[in-house]
């Protein structure tokens, strides 16, 4: 089984692993909260069983998570896996602690990033949530078979806090991968064209990203900045209104949610994402897989895609002025676009193609292949 909070990632982020179980002849049981019909038709051309469960992606609701608690201890009781694979955190924790109470059932959790309740400072809810998260993960991952991590700051966070049980069996891939077939290298565009795509919250740096592009079209007036992506159910959620009048001002094109990047990505010659930390961030590895030249922050999980001055440049979070200098760098410097755009494509085949993922994956299911 399967089991995500955003249907959607089922097929995106998690789609190749369930094809390969399946063509290795494995019944695959997918479960998330409202599937919308494409997602479905996607799912059974895989070969994959989807079962609809309610669930509230975000937020702390202590009735709303105990009445998720049973519905995924129903579900366990009633379609009897053998292994449990969930990823994010409300699928992790409520997934491993049914499983837990179930019985008998391997559980893989995987920790795609630690997000709002990890970061620092913040108000008393912040405090509170990062509080009740960690005590949560804490109890979830004590009878884990083997957890997944996607970087190894992660790791270190959960060990340094003591939420993982003493004997716990630990796997680090790199990232969900992304399909190098897939995404096929594209020629660089000549054009100065920045691209982002990210959920809108405060957390991917969309703010940096945009006062960043302020300070390079001062200097640099044919310069573009386009935004892929939707508002997010966040507490850092950009508010619509600051969007609209970022477009108004012509400092960015806003070019909404887009069921396929690669047109965007292909138009672009520089992919930049700002965020403040991931687990291993998968729209950077689309850009690497397509050859991009890269800007992401020297943070968890985005330092991991970027060896600095060979196929990208790591700036530090929350720094527009740094951003923007390495945007005018590229501007200056196009060979480097190129040099740089060969060099992720090289990364994403021998690092992060989603072959070599899933193999690490299935070996820490201890699956028999």
């Amino acid at each position: 089984m399967v089991l995500g909070s955003f249907a959607e990632s089922l097929t995106r982020f998690r789609g190749a692993l369930m094809a390969e179980l399946v063509g290795q002849g494995y019944d695959v049981l997918a479960c998330a909260p409202a599937a919308d019909d494409a997602t479905r038709q996607r799912l059974a051309a895989l070969g994959v069983r989807y079962v609809d469960i309610a669930m509230q992606r975000t937020g702390l609701n202590p009735l709303a998570d105990l009445g998720l608690l049973w519905r995924l201890i129903a579900l366990l009781r009633r379609e009897r896996p053998d292994v449990l694979f969930c990823y994010t955190i409300k699928p992790v924790v409520y997934g491993a602690l049914a499983a837990r109470l179930v019985g008998g059932i391997r559980v893989t959790p995987m920790i795609t990033g630690l997000g709002y309740a990890f970061m620092g400072g913040g108000g008393r809810l912040q405090r509170w949530v990062s509080a009740a998260a960690r005590a949560l993960y804490r109890l979830a991952l004590q009878r884990a078979h083997c957890v997944f991590f996607q970087n190894p700051d992660d790791l270190g966070e959960f060990r340094r806090l003591g939420l993982l049980p003493a004997q716990a069996r630990i796997q680090q891939v790199p990232g969900s991968g992304v399909d190098t077939l897939e995404y096929a290298q594209m020629p660089v565009p000549a054009a100065p064209v920045f691209l982002l795509v990210a959920r809108l919250v405060r957390d991917k740096g969309v703010y940096e990203y945009v006062e960043a592009a302020r300070q390079v079209r001062r200097q640099y007036p044919t310069a573009r900045f386009q935004i892929a992506g939707w508002i997010d159910e966040n507490p850092t959620a950009i508010p619509e209104e600051a969007l609209a009048d970022w477009v108004s001002e012509g400092v960015i094109e806003f070019l909404g949610k887009l069921e396929d990047v690669r047109p965007a990505l292909a138009a672009c010659a520089v992919y930049v994402l700002p965020s403040y930390r991931e687990g291993t961030p998968r729209s950077v590895l689309e850009a690497m897989a397509v050859g991009r030249a890269i800007i992401t922050t020297d943070a968890p999980g985005c330092r991991e895609t970027v060896v600095d001055q060979y196929n990208g440049v790591l700036v530090p979070v929350a720094d527009a002025a740094r951003l923007a200098q390495a945007m005018c760098c590229f501007i200056e410097r196009p060979e480097r676009v190129e040099e740089y755009a060969r060099a992720s494509r090289l990364l994403a085949e021998q690092r992060f193609d989603v072959r070599i993922v899933n193999r690490l994956i299935i070996q820490g299911m201890d699956l028999p292949c």
